[in-house]
């Protein structure tokens, strides 16, 4: 290799390097102050921190009121008889009213066939006939279990208390309708953990989800609220005041789910956030001393992972900023940054791991004797040693959350699991901006629906 070469290889090389370390400096910096504001906020708390409060220690109201379970399903017949089963289970002896309206559609008769089967033996449970094919969106067939249930108030002159949103695969909480119906009232909205629950056969694909939403539930939710700033919904597990929800279908024809969105959950939140309404992440312990909060099992392969995380990166960094600006103040503005930093994140990653790898192919080259020995320069060496110790620091936090629900052996998993959680990271920011990049030249937003198999009841931890 001529000096020439060498020299033009470095400079890239160094290129990369700074530009990665640049960006990772600063993102760690944003991770790091919302980890301060966390451990603040337990010591506010006395030193408790928010997820070990007990459920006892609840308000007690004496407004108790009907729950209305939306379950939307699209070709969910592996799964939607096991979840509806559990709900009837779990929920048997809760002292809350409810009903489950579960949508289906006319062109899915094994899905329908299931769901008609439970509702026989369950005159809670309600199946919601769609008058068109599907699949369509979530959002559309939301809709249309908020027009049944509101037909039914008619006809049976009722009112409803919320609504709570859960999926077809979920394994639900015994608890959770009396935690809703207690914070009902004094918050617009709740959101319960999303607590995922690994395949046996995915230690790392399935596995990643446990370690992302241990510390986004555990920690990020609980800093958003602390700020003031809206909290997005997870679209399972939470619950809306059926008042809320009301004005918010009066102003959309209707039709309180936007059906033009991929992420009608997460975007929900904001509005409601928008509109005045206070959403609270409940973390709180049940009677067994568990964790309250929903089990499901998410995609176990590499495929099926960077196909739901590529939607959820197109809802909500690219067509999120389309439709909803930024609005509000600093706070909501600083989180609204951290959820849309994603797909510059993933360009960030790929850039230092090309950087790294550059950098091993000159170790080895030098190694072996056939290129000098390069010294790097001293800012970059400086930033790199900074960036280390934020990487301990941020390593450290993720096992911390993942042992407070999973345990040890899943904490010291979770620590190689980042590399896999970044490829996939980069992989779906790449379909993300595919996708979007079409829809600017006139391609629609498509649903892209992540199959289920699995209802976790037996390894949900419930008992």
């Amino acid at each position: 290799m001529t000096p020439q070469a060498i020299a033009i290889f470095e400079a890239a090389r160094n290129e990369l390097m700074l530009f990665g370390a640049f960006w990772f400096l600063v993102g760690a910096i944003d991770d790091v102050c919302i980890d301060l504001i966390w451990a603040g906020t337990c010591v506010y708390r006395r030193f408790r921190p928010p997820s070990a409060l007990a459920r006892q220690e609840l308000p007690v109201h004496d407004h108790s009121g009907r729950m209305a379970v939306f379950v939307p399903a699209w070709a969910e017949s592996a799964v939607i008889g096991t979840m509806l089963e559990n709900c009837l289970n779990s929920w048997k002896d809760s002292p809350c009213r409810y009903r489950i309206y579960v949508g289906c559609y006319p062109n899915d008769p094994a899905s329908l066939s299931t769901i008609m089967q439970v509702a026989k033996h369950a005159p809670n449970i309600r199946p919601v006939l769609l008058h068109h094919d599907g699949p369509t969106t979530k959002a559309d067939c939301l809709n249309e279990l908020w027009k049944a249930m509101i037909e039914e108030e008619t006809a049976e002159e009722f009112k409803v208390k919320a609504i709570v949103l859960h999926d077809a695969e979920d394994a639900v909480h015994p608890e959770e309708l009396a935690i809703f119906d207690q914070l009902i009232g004094a918050f617009a909205a709740v959101q319960l953990p999303v607590i995922p629950v690994r395949t046996p056969g995915s230690v790392w694909v399935s596995g990643h989800y446990c370690d992302e939403f241990a510390e986004s539930h555990g920690k990020t939710m609980i800093v958003r609220e602390v700020l003031g700033a809206a909290l997005p919904l997870a679209g399972v597990g939470c619950a809306i005041e059926r008042s809320v929800l009301g004005r918010i279908a009066a102003q959309a024809g209707n039709k309180p789910f936007d059906e033009s969105s991929l992420t009608e959950d997460y975007e929900l939140g904001l509005r409601i956030g928008a509109a005045g309404g206070r959403t609270t992440m409940a973390r709180w312990t049940g009677r067994n001393g568990r964790l309250v909060g929903t089990r499901s099992c998410f995609p176990e392969t590499l495929p099926a992972a960077i196909r739901q995380k590529g939607r959820w990166l197109t809802g909500i960094a690219f067509a999120g900023w389309d439709r909803l600006g930024w609005q509000r103040g600093i706070a909501q503005k600083w989180m609204l940054l951290h959820d849309r930093r994603s797909i510059f994140a993933a360009f960030v990653m790929l850039t230092a791991y090309m950087g790294l790898a550059s950098l091993l192919v000159e170790l080895c080259f030098t190694t072996a004797n056939m290129l000098p020995v390069a010294p790097m320069p001293p800012m970059l060496a400086n930033i790199l040693l900074v960036n280390a110790m934020f990487l301990f620091w941020r390593l450290g936090v993720r096992a911390a959350f993942v042992a407070s629900i999973y345990g040890p052996a899943e904490a010291l998993l979770s620590i190689p699991r980042v590399v896999i959680a970044n490829l996939i990271a980069i992989l779906s920011a790449r379909r993300a901006f595919k996708t979007y990049l079409r829809h600017c030249f006139g391609a629609p937003l498509q649903w892209d629906k992540t199959d289920h198999s699995i209802v976790p009841v037996a390894r949900a931890g419930l008992d």
